[in-house]
């Protein structure tokens, strides 16, 4: 049975539920687990989680724009794969730092394999009024897929130890090779242009002002996300260990909050305009970035409260950013597109996971209040930047100013 319609795009959200189990085991055992293992300095933590992001940021250009030529479900399929193969490889074989560094650098490189090109697999099969919904929810997914990788990795590493977490989250991906397998083939028009051809996407500016914000937008949720864990474990330390939630179910709250919230997001989005919507979300989450840096020592109920709005307000411009991007790509170069927004977006994500652990280290480490002042400016001030992009990017004629 061949899948296709409203059955494909809920497939595919399921399957990408999977294919994402593997996506945060570093960040979420590395607190209670690598980090004191290994003896690794808040910077080189941040570098070794990071490590995914930069295997991602390198294989996607050519692995999203070669979906111009072939089919992407047999590049969504082999990515999957690998995925999951070098998720179980960590658990195997990872002794340390470097050892860590490389095999996670290959888990993201599967997951560039996974990811864009299995939403241009999607897209490829939907008609074009049913994309922007359609894309929304396969990015929102992504939140959910995160928050169940947060939750399953702490909860095995607590009893069974940290290589079962990422035994266990490498089985995940089956679930997208399966789909893969069971969608309808579709042949690209064959292109005589170059493969890693990327000068049409740089000149197509609207495009690009949505892909600069993306990046803003993935630096500042990642850097959050691989964090979540040691900043919930400090707060609970600075209060006798209670802190009204236990970091395995704050950063799964964190996570699954952007499920809804990136929904919520594009919809706005198309009611109001893209680029009023997406930079209202990005100043209100610069604004509680600042808060929380300097309410770093104040009570668990607050911080809890100023994390949960904060959670909410990153991701609200997540499907509105992608869906910009999709449709404002020329046809003939959405792989292409597709290929940059996610370099731009997970080289972003690599500088962000690196960029707190550098700055807690510059703050006095991740026990000090200065430190996580330090990287809660940092978040705030990366995020920020996706204002910028977007102005850049803007319309410049009166009759299609705002309706981008």
């Amino acid at each position: 049975m061949r899948l296709a319609g409203r059955s494909l795009v809920a497939a595919m959200c399921i399957a990408q539920v999977g294919n994402l189990l593997p996506h945060v085991v570093v960040p979420a055992v590395m607190p209670q687990h690598l980090i004191p293992l290994w003896q690794l300095s808040a910077s080189e933590a941040g570098l070794m989680a990071s490590a995914f992001a930069v295997g991602y940021m390198l294989a996607v250009p050519l692995l999203a724009t070669l979906t111009d030529r072939i089919d992407a479900r047999a590049i969504l399929l082999i990515g999957s794969a690998v995925s999951g193969l070098a998720t179980l490889a960590f658990g195997l074989l990872a002794e340390g730092l470097v050892s860590a560094i490389a095999i996670w650098a290959v888990a993201g490189i599967g997951f560039a394999g996974a990811y864009m090109p299995g939403l241009k697999a999607l897209t490829d099969r939907l008609g074009s009024g049913d994309i922007s919904r359609s894309v929304t929810l396969y990015t929102a997914t992504f939140s959910f897929g995160v928050g169940l990788s947060f939750l399953i990795a702490q909860v095995s590493a607590d009893h069974l130890g940290w290589r079962a977490a990422f035994i266990i989250t490498s089985l995940g991906p089956l679930a997208m090779v399966a789909v893969s397998l069971a969608m309808a083939p579709v042949r690209p028009e064959t292109s005589p242009r170059s493969l890693l051809e990327i000068a049409p996407v740089l000149r197509n500016r609207p495009a690009l002002g949505y892909i600069l914000g993306y990046g803003a937008h993935c630096f500042e949720l990642y850097a959050l996300r691989t964090w979540i864990v040691a900043f919930w474990a400090y707060v609970a330390a600075r209060n006798g260990g209670s802190a009204l939630l236990d970091p395995i179910t704050v950063s799964f709250l964190v996570a699954v909050l952007a499920m809804p919230s990136s929904i919520i997001g594009n919809e706005a989005a198309i009611r109001f305009g893209r680029h009023r919507a997406i930079v209202m979300f990005m100043c209100i989450a610069g604004l509680i970035a600042t808060l929380m840096a300097f309410s770093t020592e104040a009570s668990p109920a607050l911080l809890l409260a100023l994390l949960a709005m904060y959670s909410i307000a990153i991701p609200a411009d997540s499907g509105a950013l992608t869906s910009g991007m999709s449709s404002s790509a020329h046809p003939d170069y959405r792989g292409a597109t597709m290929g940059l927004h996610s370099t731009v977006g997970f080289g972003f994500s690599a500088l962000g996971g690196w960029a707190i652990g550098i700055a807690l280290d510059a703050g006095g480490g991740m026990n000090a209040p200065s430190g996580w002042l330090l990287a809660f400016l940092v978040m705030a001030a990366g995020g920020l930047l996706g204002p910028i992009a977007l102005w850049w990017s803007r319309p410049r004629s009166a009759a299609h100013r705002g309706k981008a």
